[in-house]
């Protein structure tokens, strides 16, 4: 029974996580109404270091609507929004003719997930959310956040996780504080 566990979790520990990466205000948006981000940190150490953290990634998985939120910033349909990764865009509705070699739009199924996280060669970061990160919430898939917090209260937005309603208790293992009064916070969930 012993060997048993400990292989287990030695299989746990070599697969690859789902990082949550995300901004978000004081109360927990992760963009104002209409998707307002204006009053997001832009630039500074902690930006740089979440730039430079986003070249560990492989892959990227994220909802519809975070991928079109990228086409106000220049981003074309079925093109990269990240060089370094192959994307994995989940929707039961978005359809793009001409999509990049490594542009996938996928069904939402919880299989296909477990599949993407078994074949990655690193960890699989989540881009955006809230409504996505409250599926994958409410389907134990998020193994890790990072929760770029900015020092604002946006009132209203889009919440951290959506509507989902899942409760969980997440251990808090590093806290990384930038002079422009931005914050890295990395929890791994409670186990």
């Amino acid at each position: 029974r012993t060997f048993t566990g400990k292989r287990s979790r030695i299989k746990k520990e070599l697969m690859k996580k789902i990082i949550y990466y995300v901004v978000t205000s004081l109360d927990g948006f992760i963009a104002g109404k209409n998707d307002d981000i204006i009053l997001f940190a832009t630039g500074g150490k902690g930006v740089e270091k979440y730039l430079a953290d986003l070249q560990d990634f492989k892959t990227v998985i994220m909802g519809r609507r975070t991928y079109e939120f990228g086409y106000q910033y220049g981003l074309q349909p079925g093109k990269l929004a990240y060089p370094n990764m192959e994307h994995f865009i989940f929707s039961n509705a978005l359809k793009i003719d001409n999509l990049a070699e490594t542009v996938h739009i996928e069904k939402m199924s919880i299989d296909r997930i477990k599949e993407i996280k078994q074949a990655a060669s690193t960890d699989i970061y989540l881009c955006g959310g809230g409504e996505f990160a409250g599926w994958l919430l409410d389907n134990g898939l998020i193994d890790q956040m990072k929760i770029k917090l900015n020092p604002i209260i946006l009132g209203n937005g889009i919440p951290l996780f959506g509507n989902s309603s899942t409760r969980a208790k997440w251990n808090l293992i590093k806290t990384e504080s930038f002079e422009e009064g931005l914050k890295i916070l990395t929890y791994e969930i409670e186990s």
